[in-house]
């Protein structure tokens, strides 16, 4: 029965039936003009404010993480709540802990992102010392990361050209092409819910670190052995070699510290107090990262048709964690399209010059509400893979299927039905 109903499904299946898009046409230059300049205006006070707050909640988060302990392991503590309910209390309060430090500490290093796009202030130094301080704190090699930041940032969606989130294509799973003969996707991407699951958490909790290390998700055509930290890396040139290794002296520096910490007050500690939140962070990175350039509706671009801002564009605001989002995160994940057509905007101004640009770019302003966890399951399963061929390329699903496709002009070939 099950068989048939996914039979009907993909009978009912057509790539006629599919919303056609047309990419922008406007220049960078236009866009720029329809926002009013305050809203580019970088104001450094403004920035250590914020900063200043997130560093105040932090210290008070940690300054009430140590009395959680010492309170649920007290003998009237135990008898009152009885072991077990003195134990599941002590977890519940360190697992608040975790949850809000978590994202105080990624709201830091969203400072230290606005620092590498000089954003943060007028002043390069100020936002080279800031953001150094804070992304070494946060094991996360400034300097290395901020080039190939840049690099995305320069080549957004394009195919050829990106850095990160760069989509499998149908050779790449090895599928065959698209034809009159139908195809079982489930060859290629049968696995169980399970499965799934768990590749998911490995994502959320391995890809930065396997990014910086292993060029995960990166350009395909790199070396094999591509990373952030080897100064003679593809990803870098002669001259800004001496910054890579500036930052891998505050890696090592942190690797010290974290390795005396664990002397001095054991290793749990430091795990519960700093290893956790720090996971935290990299999970709220990649998710919001992850859930900012890939979805079903966004295009891909072959070398022809990309441009800068069609490349801004390609990608989507979310409701993230609603206040909690806004408030700990910068508006990072709330108003990000506006940051990719102008990365050194500060945040501050991200809700505001976003009317403006929604104004402008209309029905090429991609915004969403789902809830953030399931938009992350929905995309994980259903941005499989793009089309080898075609100059502007969406996501299929596993079942080879997509939810957009471009218009005819743009098209190299005209796929036929899905099977």
């Amino acid at each position: 029965m099950l068989t048939d109903l996914n039979v009907a499904r993909d009978i009912s299946y057509s790539e006629d039936d599919l919303p056609e898009f047309t990419p922008m046409p406007w220049k960078l230059q236009e866009i720029r003009a329809a926002i009013p300049a305050h809203l580019f205006v970088r104001d450094t006070r403004r920035g250590l404010a914020w900063l200043g707050v997130d560093l105040v909640m932090a210290a008070c988060c940690w300054q009430a993480a140590l009395f959680i302990d010492p309170t649920f392991t007290r003998d009237t503590m135990v008898e009152r709540l009885s072991p077990l309910g003195a134990e599941v209390a002590r977890w519940i309060c360190w697992s608040i802990y975790w949850w809000f430090q978590g994202l105080i500490f990624t709201g830091i290093w969203v400072i230290g992102h606005e620092c590498g796009h000089s954003a943060f202030s007028p002043s390069q130094r100020v936002c080279n010392v800031l953001g150094y301080v804070l992304h070494t704190l946060l094991w996360t090699p400034y300097f290395s990361w901020k080039i190939s930041h840049h690099r995305h940032h320069c080549a957004h969606a394009s195919m050829e050209r990106d850095e990160v989130y760069v989509p499998k294509t149908r050779s790449d799973l090895g599928i065959p092409p698209s034809s009159a003969e139908p195809i079982d996707y489930d060859e290629y991407f049968g696995d169980t819910p399970i499965y799934t699951l768990l590749m998911l958490v490995r994502q959320q909790l391995l890809a930065f670190p396997a990014y910086l290390l292993c060029n995960v998700s990166g350009q395909k055509h790199y070396p094999k052995w591509t990373n952030h930290f080897h100064p003679n890396s593809v990803l870098f040139s002669k001259h800004q070699r001496n910054a890579v290794l500036i930052s891998n002296a505050g890696i090592l520096a942190m690797i010290v510290l974290t390795r005396q910490a664990c002397s001095l007050w054991g290793a749990m500690t430091v795990i519960k107090f700093y290893g956790v939140p720090w996971l935290c962070v990299t999970h709220w990175f990649i998710m919001i990262t992850y859930l900012h350039h890939t979805d079903p509706a966004l295009p891909h671009y072959r070398q022809r048709e990309w441009n800068f801002q069609r490349g801004a564009a390609a990608t989507v605001d979310r409701n993230f964690l609603g206040w909690m989002g806004r408030f700990f995160l910068h508006d990072v994940a709330h108003y990000h399209v506006i940051h990719h057509f102008f990365p050194k905007m500060p945040f501050y101004h991200g809700a505001e010059a976003t009317k403006y640009l929604r104004a402008f770019i209309g029905e090429h302003y991609h915004h969403s509400e789902k809830p953030v966890f399931k938009a992350l399951w929905d995309n994980y399963n259903t941005c499989q893979f793009v089309e080898d061929t075609g100059n502007i390329v969406f996501y299929r699903d596993r079942k080879g299927h997509a939810e957009v496709r471009p218009a005819a002009k743009y098209r190299t070939d005209d796929p036929s039905l899905q099977s």
